[in-house]
């Protein structure tokens, strides 16, 4: 009796010793590996920053605690990122990034003849932001001839001459929209290639402004809108309320001449949701497109991240990835026509 019970007790402790080294394939799978965080711009914009800060963190809320690195891949507003991450990079698990809030839309679309991605085909793992305490500025210089959005309106005035970087990102999108559709007298200077160049360029003075996100700002440039600062905001966007810290920069509906106009301002508001997008490639195997989708999540309520994420001035209100392919698909049912409208803002920024 004695010997068989040892035998079915070495018996059980075998099958747990097997059972505890298959328990977590994910883990394993990890464990020793690094993991590229692919960001679509160089260094020193918002994006780089919510790519940096969740590389830095990311990693220990991930079975087999992988180390994460930051590789920059500026290049067509972040398009050439989006494109890498869809079709070259490894679709193992080993590949994750951040790209414009823009993409999704471009990709739906459908009217560039570069994009090569479906955004509904991602594996997406959220948004870091959903613009609960942000949003996008038209940031002046103090110095600049247009002082208020009378003077940018006025007819004859002169023009705010802003910078941008390329098609289809927020900061060639936006002037367009400005001009079109909120009668601003713009002068655009297009080229730059990234964020950190647009700051730059306004610094030296070769630009008056750009438009930009509120975190970017806090983060890179915090003295530009003290009191005291050389930048004044004249408009904020992707949101339906003026932002508290601006309470005179109206919002873009406010100024919208009509409601037609209206309309296509909140259509192109809505990726606005999902401002900070983190995917992996298409195709990634069940387990492990769960396990970052996890740990992306759980990241966003690591204290050491709040807390880096509190000193940097940034927005954290994160948005899942299933809330990310939600907001897709309801921007790609919308009617044919209403998606037509905002064409010419997203393709070409005018």
């Amino acid at each position: 009796m004695k010997k068989s019970m040892l035998a079915a007790l070495t018996l059980a402790a075998g099958l747990l010793t097997a059972a505890s080294g298959r328990a977590d394939p994910v883990a394993d799978f990890y464990k020793g590996k690094t993991i590229s965080m692919v960001v679509g711009y160089s260094t020193g914009g918002g994006y780089d920053t919510y790519g940096r800060l969740m590389a830095l963190h990311m990693g220990k809320h991930i079975p087999g605690n992988p180390t994460i690195i930051v590789q920059n891949m500026p290049g067509a507003g972040s398009l050439k990122a989006a494109n890498y991450l869809y079709d070259v990079a490894p679709k193992d698990g080993t590949a994750i990034g951040i790209f414009a809030r823009n993409m999704p839309l471009l990709g739906l679309l459908k009217t560039d003849q570069n994009v090569q991605f479906d955004p509904l085909k991602f594996t997406w793992l959220g948004s870091s932001s959903s613009f609960g305490n942000d949003a996008y500025l038209l940031l002046v210089r103090k110095d600049a001839k247009v002082k208020s959005v009378e003077d940018a309106r006025k007819s004859g005035g002169p023009p705010i001459i802003l910078g941008s970087t390329a098609a289809g990102t927020s900061s060639d999108a936006m002037p367009a929209v400005l001009k079109d559709l909120l009668g601003f007298n713009v002068q655009l200077i297009t080229g730059y290639t990234d964020s950190a160049q647009l700051f730059l360029a306004m610094e030296r003075g070769e630009i008056e402004g750009r438009t930009v996100g509120l975190s970017a700002v806090r983060a890179n440039k915090p003295d530009w809108i003290k009191p005291d600062g050389s930048m004044q905001v004249l408009m904020v966007f992707g949101r339906a309320t003026r932002y508290p810290d601006f309470p005179n920069a109206p919002t873009a509906r406010e100024l919208a001449r009509n409601d037609q106009d209206r309309a296509v301002i909140e259509l192109l508001e809505l990726p606005y949701t999902l401002s900070r997008p983190f995917v992996a490639p298409p195709g990634l195997p069940p387990e492990r497109a769960k396990a970052l989708q996890d740990a992306f999540m759980a990241t966003h309520k690591d204290p050491d991240y709040i807390k880096e994420a509190e000193r940097l001035g940034i927005d954290v209100s994160p948005v899942t990835g299933d809330e990310v392919v939600k907001m897709i698909e309801r921007i790609s049912k919308m009617p044919p026509d209403q998606l037509k409208s905002v064409e010419k803002f997203i393709s070409s920024g005018g």
